[in-house]
């Protein structure tokens, strides 16, 4: 069970746990905070100011006495009347009910009692009625729906409009004028108030008076043990705002959308194991007769030795687990998941829109409304053509000029994160050498431990060593790197200054996605696309930084380079799963349990919802922008490495089931209360998620084609066999080379003793002898030449069916449309014959108030003009 929180139950005051005034008629509909300083004359000056302008404004202030915990905190509660949320309401064109839909609601489908256990109470999961809505109209109050006028505009709804109200208004007195003295964040930035929060509705572990929200959530959702549960999305959006709900609506799609790809990529890996002893390339790796008794060249100049094939067999089972024939079929399965994912999401958003009233919705109402930052640091200003107002306007040469110093500093970042792979893989290609050096030696004692370090040997090959440690400081690299540019990314996104908050989030995503794609997938490319692929032969290797650095690039071991790339993979994926579940579980509830212990020695723990709310932690702007980041990262190991570890999505499902009820816990019970906001699909992710799928489609194309052995296994079983089978294909894909005089680091007992005078590498050259002797061999042609129709028909033909499907698949269900077309028309209807019942009654007290003289007179022309309207 989840710590009930930091503040001890029994201490409780419940009187005092209202969202009310004192009169308890009025409700809160915003909080501030702040520290009265004794050298606070200036912050006390601002906060006269800001607070007589939100009284001129039409808000209700009071002022609470002190907070018993901390007697230097006050909190400033804001109420906003009736009238002042009908003005804004209208401005900002929120739409509110007017007739309850009569469209009938979707039929009970067959077998539904299967379901049944994981649904969710239909209070739950249908908070308040489906109503037809339209924008509000301070002048057309009857034509609306309003029953109680105090509750007729929800929570959600109030907080809203404060918080418009509070980022606008001014906080210097009246005869001054400065424009940068506007707005409670920037009040916040500079200690003027401490915090600014609308409040909960109640405690998480109890109801509260007539308010239950907050409770139902946190039962219902938030706890770990309703995790096979359905989410209540309506609740969620009726309850945090309609952008939080499509986030959690996005998160739960993608997680049942993650199944489908986990239980395949489970089949393809079971039947990895299950073909474990058709293996027969392994068995030739691993037979002493055969693997035993090739003499490979060293993997390095210095402190490596000659080594057999044979040490590699485990690595060789292990390559099989992920590349086999199964994995091929996984490839192309993905690359069509992703689209099916894609589309049935359009669908799932495009319900969400009718469901939630955001059809009709504009970004320009919400999201394209000029940012408060926007208009004090502009103070240019030109006449807006459209609207012939004067607005403000960032100059071409100025904007150009921030536009440079952005770019420039976004490519000094990525060149660094370049920079630390660089110096990764040169560690790579210096520590090889010692491991090598290290494991040979123990390979080649003798006596009462020979067993123990054969053993040691054959499961720790220099290769895994290195990758497994050099993964490891690659995750390290990565999670200080991330610390420091995600300040970076916010200053250089801040320094643009952009006009609307659409374009500041579409900046700040673009930003950071370019930099996290670098950061975190450019090891895994280059151990899937680079590694190997430029090595040389012996007596011509290739090296780094030319030979006079001495490092040689690295080889690939003999059963592949995939198995590397599914350990760094494991490694960045599982490790970044596991720190963020850390981050977001394991350190709240640890601050929580400390919390909670020195709130026990305070004798008066008399907390009201203020002060409850105050202490939580703060939920800021881009809170939801790190979300979606995260799962979009994971959404990217899922598809564009799926290749070598078909796990990953089962992996990623583990997560999710975990996220998702972590975030509720946060939102439920350690977030204040964020202020509500509209959005009508996810946005700029949206484009990304797409970008990243159809790039799937190549790298693991590429993935298959150059980092698989599957294509030159396919060629020789097709091409080059003697027996329709796999056997001799290990002797077939080793290169001969002649050992000219005997290695500066062997003994001249040890060469005498082995007395080789070729050895093997892994490539496709000439023996030595030959006319073209360590030139490519025919062989090689037809595997490049192989490789390359593979990953054009493996493309088109995904690319094919990916289109098809999403060709197939309407964005828009036909029913949702039909849904759309009727409300629409019973807009029009409704308001149709509400102006003409209007203009009747106006027409009617017209008639009743004007002399009986003129009435006999005008009475055609109002016929005439009632007969025009209806």
């Amino acid at each position: 069970m989840i710590s009930e929180g930091i503040f001890p139950l029994y201490k409780l005051d419940p009187s005092r746990d209202t969202v009310f005034f004192r009169d308890g008629v009025r409700r809160i509909d915003f909080v501030l905070s702040y520290v009265d300083d004794k050298d606070g004359e200036k912050k006390q000056e601002r906060r006269r100011a800001f607070e007589a302008n939100l009284e001129k404004r039409g808000l209700e202030l009071e002022t609470e006495d002190k907070s018993v915990r901390n007697s230097t905190t006050y909190f400033l509660k804001i109420h906003a009347p009736r009238d002042v949320l009908a003005t804004y309401a209208d401005v900002l064109k929120i739409k509110v009910p007017f007739k309850k839909s009569d469209i009938p609601q979707s039929q009970d489908v067959a077998l539904e009692w299967l379901t049944q256990p994981f649904r969710l109470p239909g209070n739950i999961m249908h908070p308040e009625p489906d109503y037809f809505t339209y924008h509000f109209d301070k002048t057309k109050t009857d034509f609306f729906l309003i029953g109680d006028k105090d509750t007729f505009f929800p929570p959600s709804t109030r907080n809203r409009i404060v918080f418009y109200i509070l980022s606008r208004c001014a906080y210097y007195k009246e005869g001054q004028k400065d424009r940068e003295k506007t707005g409670i964040k920037r009040l916040l930035s500079n200690g003027t108030y401490t915090a600014a929060f609308p409040l909960h509705d109640c405690r998480y572990w109890k109801k509260g008076r007539n308010a239950e929200e907050r409770y139902n959530l946190y039962k219902h959702w938030a706890r770990f043990l309703c995790f096979y549960k359905e989410q209540p999305l309506n609740l969620i959006k009726k309850y945090y705002g309609e952008k939080i709900g499509i986030y959690f609506a996005w998160l739960g799609f993608y997680t049942e959308m993650l199944f489908l790809a986990a239980v395949v990529g489970l089949i393809c890996f079971i039947y990895g194991v299950l073909s474990y002893d058709d293996n027969i390339t392994s068995k030739e790796i691993c037979d002493p007769k055969i693997g035993g008794s090739i003499m490979m060249c060293p993997l390095c100049d210095k402190n490596c030795t000659f080594w057999r094939l044979d040490s590699t067999c485990l690595s060789s089972w292990q390559s099989h687990l992920f590349d086999n024939e199964a994995t091929v079929f996984f490839a192309m399965f993905m690359g069509i998941w992703v689209t099916l994912f894609l589309e049935f999401w359009k669908r799932r958003q495009a319900r969400l829109e009718y469901e939630w009233d955001l059809v009709d919705f504009e970004e320009e109402q919400q999201e394209l409304q000029t940012r408060p930052e926007f208009e004090i640091k502009c103070t240019n200003r030109r006449l807006n053509k459209i609207t012939q107002e004067m607005e403000p306007y960032l100059p071409l040469h100025t904007r150009c000029a921030r536009y440079c110093l952005s770019g420039a500093t976004v490519t000094f970042w990525i060149s660094l994160i370049l920079a630390c792979i660089t110096g990764v893989i040169a560690y790579r290609l210096a520590v090889y050498a010692s491991f090598a050096s290290i494991i040979g030696n123990h390979k080649g004692e003798s006596g009462n431990h020979k067993n123990k370090t054969l053993l040691v040997g054959g499961l720790i090959t220099p290769q895994l060593a290195t990758s497994v440690t050099a993964s490891c400081i690659n995750f390290v690299i990565i999670m200080i790197l991330n610390f420091f540019y995600e300040k970076v990314a916010i200053w250089i996104t801040d320094m643009e200054i952009p006009k609307t908050h659409l374009e500041y989030e579409n900046r700040l995503i673009t930003k950071m996605f370019m930099f996290q794609f670098v950061n975190y997938y450019s090891s895994c490319f280059y151990v899937a696309f680079f590694k190997g692929k430029f090595v040389g032969y012996p007596g011509n290797y290739t090296y780094m930084f030319g030979k006079w650095k001495k490092f040689r690039n690295e080889e690939c071991d003999p059963g592949g380079c995939l198995i590397e790339l599914t350990t760094q993979l494991l490694i960045v994926m599982a490790g970044k799963q596991l720190w963020g579940n850390i981050q977001e579980a394991l350190l709240p509830l640890m601050r929580n349990w400390w919390s909670s212990r020195k709130g026990r020695h305070n004798p008066e723990n008399h907390y009201s919802r203020w002060e409850q709310d105050h202490v939580l932690q703060n939920f800021s702007q881009l809170g939801l922008f790190y979300e979606y980041l995260e799962m979009v990262i994971q959404f990217g190991f899922i598809t564009l490495f799926v290749a070598s570890f078909p796990l990953a999505p089962l992996l990623a499902l583990f997560n999710n089931i975990l996220e998702i009820r972590v975030d509720a816990w946060k939102f439920t019970t350690q977030f204040r209360r964020p202020v509500a906001s509209k959005a009508r699909n996810i946005g700029a992710w949206q484009e990304i998620l797409n970008s990243v799928a159809i790039l799937s489609v190549v790298t693991n194309a590429f993935i298959m084609a150059f980092t698989s052995d599957m294509i030159p296994r396919m060629v020789y079983l097709y091409a080059y066999s003697n027996s329709t089978s796999m056997k001799g294909y290990i002797n077939s894909s080793l290169s001969e080379y002649r050992i000219p005089i005997r290695p500066q680091n062997m003994t001249e007992d040890n060469w005498f003793r082995h007395f080789n005078t070729t050895c093997r590498y892994r490539d496709y050259r000439h023996p030595p002898g030959h006319k073209n002797e360590y030139t490519h061999t025919m062989q090689f042609w037809h595997i490049l030449a192989a490789k390359m129709a593979f990953i054009i028909i493996m493309e088109h033909v995904v690319f094919v069916v990916k289109f098809f499907i999403a060709w197939m698949i309407p964005d828009v269900p036909s029913d949702v449309k039909a849904r759309i077309k009727r409300e629409r028309y019973l807009i029009q209807e409704h308001l149709h014959n509400y102006e003409v019942e209007r203009l009747k009654l106006q027409l009617s007290a017209s008639f009743i108030t004007e002399p009986q003289t003129s009435e006999t007179s005008l009475t055609p022309d109002k016929h005439e003009v009632l007969s025009e309207c209806l």
